[in-house]
């Protein structure tokens, strides 16, 4: 800004010096000279308002811009993470769960006097 406001400060003394010197080759009259000068110091006035406020404008543009950009990279990173967790959980699901399986074996043993013994009744003794 300063920098706009210095060179503006130079446009107008030129300006003023530039009417001047017309005045003395051409002539005009002393007031009419002033007159210009006034009238152009004017405009150069109110063009550099202008461009502080465009260059305000700018500048706040530009920070919602960075802020936008910051909002952009946090949601990546945010994506980012997600997708590792989401990769890290597919990659467990593809090599399966440890399952821990019991089998219980049921032996089921018949007693079948019948062919064991011959009719299911004890034999008798012989006395």
């Amino acid at each position: 800004m300063e920098g706009l406001i210095g060179k503006t400060s130079k446009l107008l003394g030129l300006v003023g010096g530039a009417a001047l010197a017309l005045t003395l080759i051409g002539g005009c009259s002393y007031q009419e000279s002033v007159d210009r000068a006034t009238n152009a110091a004017s405009q150069a006035d109110t063009a550099a308002s202008r461009a502080e406020s465009a260059s305000t404008s700018a500048q706040q543009a530009a920070a919602s811009a960075q802020a936008s950009a910051n909002k952009v990279e946090q949601a990546a990173a945010d994506a980012k993470a997600a997708a590792d967790r989401a990769e890290a959980i597919a990659a467990k699901t593809e090599t399966g769960p440890t399952v821990h399986r019991h089998y219980h074996r049921h032996i089921h043993h018949h007693h079948h006097a019948a062919a064991a013994g011959g009719g299911g009744e004890p034999a008798a003794s012989a006395t």
